[in-house]
């Protein structure tokens, strides 16, 4: 053998051994990325992981994970890091604007080298974060032929250009990423239909039961307070019986968008059962909480319901109102009680608020 072709099996020999131990190291990482996007369902946590794991692969000055809101055909900013990071969670894209617009839309992945020769580039989250983007490495997150969402890398790092290997890693993380992100929101969505009523999307009673058990505790061991409403709609069999089943399930969705628009996010709103609802109103007293129900029957009698279905029924309810530990020293009390006074005010004619009183009796309040 040559002293020539010596050397040059040797050259080659070495480059199949570095690129054995690059191929080596890329399959640790991905056996490591697959482990830890597998070993959880919370959602927070894969999204951490997929970032952690996607800073390892490429260092850039800017990384975010978008998702997208089917409904509104949106995406989202849900994980931003890097200098562009702060600023641009509170923006939105829609299917087909900007760099990842069009990867949502396409399905197909974009790498940019000057986004300023591409017309596809959107400036103006630039010009409100201040970030200057030069590059964009942009891959689409596919599961089952469904795009739901899309991994951004922007300016990789010495501003040298992102390459196709790039892209293949990335895609190869992604192919990972997406099938632990669709896990954790079919968990999500399963979790939430154990504890939220179908048609109204409001929490159900079972929640509601065990969410006032901590509520309670935490009344009991700090000296606070809360209140609980309960209410009926009136007169709601009326509605099915003349309009049928469907359009009283739709007076119960506008029941329950009253409910949202005029309650904290702090309140906990429950559907009981039928067109009976319970609102718990934490660090809330008796004589807040009757103005509370005040507001909401005026919101309640105002109301035009079905007016997209051309019908513009007014409807009014009654409410019964209890609070701990006023009224009640337990659970089970302070929600027999306020169904009590629900069924006080039915009783004196409907379209009443009725408050419990602390000794046996109940009275009855104007609604206005």
């Amino acid at each position: 053998m040559t002293a020539d072709r010596l050397k040059r099996y040797r050259l080659e020999n070495s480059a199949l051994k570095t690129a054995l131990a690059q191929r080596s190291k890329e399959l640790s990482f991905f056996i490591n990325s697959g482990k830890a996007l597998t070993s959880t369902l919370e959602f927070n946590k894969i999204l951490r992981v997929i970032m952690e794991r996607a800073q390892r692969l490429i260092k850039c000055d800017a990384w975010s994970l978008m998702l997208l809101d089917e409904g509104a055909q949106e995406l989202r900013f849900v994980v931003a890091k890097g200098n562009k990071g702060r600023g641009v969670k509170k923006f939105r894209l829609k299917v087909g604007q900007g760099i990842a617009g069009w990867v949502a839309k396409t399905g197909q992945p974009l790498m940019i080298h000057d986004v300023r020769k591409d017309r596809r580039f959107n400036r103006a989250v630039d010009r409100i974060t201040r970030f200057k983007t030069r590059s964009i490495l942009c891959v689409p997150i596919v599961n089952k032929k469904r795009t739901i969402g899309v991994l951004e890398m922007i300016n990789k790092l010495n501003r040298e250009p992102f390459d196709e290997k790039d892209q293949d890693l990335l895609r190869k993380l992604v192919d990972q990423a997406a099938i632990a992100l669709e896990r954790a929101m079919l968990y999500e969505r399963m979790s939430n239909l154990a504890i939220t009523d179908d048609l109204t999307k409001l929490f159900n009673f079972r929640y509601l039961d065990e969410i006032l058990d901590r509520e309670i505790e935490r009344c009991h061991r700090y000296g606070a307070v809360l209140s609980l409403i309960f209410f009926d709609m009136d007169y709601f069999k009326h509605v099915n019986d003349s309009h049928g089943h469907l359009m009283g399930s739709k007076v119960l969705i506008e029941v329950a968008r009253i409910l949202l628009e005029n309650l904290r996010t702090v309140d906990i709103i429950a559907r009981y059962g039928g067109d009976e609802f319970i609102v718990a109103l934490p660090e809330t007293n008796v004589e807040t909480a009757l103005r509370i129900t005040q507001r909401l029957h005026k919101s309640m009698k105002t109301h035009e319901f079905l007016k997209e279905e051309g019908l513009r029924i007014k409807m009014s309810a009654s409410y019964g109102v209890a609070g701990y530990p006023e009224h009640a020293r337990t659970k089970r009390d302070l929600i027999r009680l306020a169904d009590q006074a629900m069924y006080q005010a039915k009783n004196s004619g409907r379209d009443q608020i009725c408050v419990t009183e602390k000794r046996p009796g109940r009275s009855r309040v104007p609604a206005a």
